[in-house]
């Protein structure tokens, strides 16, 4: 899980672990990266986070500060419900595990 990690690096760092219909299981790595100010996540799927290192902030729309997430903090974002990332470690590798999970019946 944590092998092979840049740690300066100018974008995140995306890395499937496990991929079957219906859930996809992601490692990303963060270097100080935040989404940009004008962009929103938006995904049609179930995202289920975990952090495993390092720090970040996820900003939820309608929420007014973002939520901080540290080593074992976890979060499950709805499809749809638009966040972004505001903050990430910049003096570290921040890793989140990330479990991606569709509705296959409306497939």
């Amino acid at each position: 899980m944590f092998a092979d990690i840049a740690t300066a690096v100018a974008a995140d760092q995306l890395h499937d672990l496990f991929a079957a219909p219906g859930v996809r299981i992601e490692r990303i790595v963060s270097t100080g990266q935040a989404t940009p100010l004008d962009v929103w996540y938006d995904e049609p799927v179930t995202e289920w986070v975990v952090m495993l290192s390092g720090a970040a902030e996820l900003l939820f729309e309608g929420e007014p500060m973002p939520r901080r997430l540290q080593p074992g903090d976890y979060v499950l974002i709805k499809p749809h419900q638009r966040h972004r990332v505001t903050w990430t470690m910049p003096d570290g590798p921040t890793v989140w595990l990330a479990v991606h999970i569709s509705d296959r019946s409306a497939s």
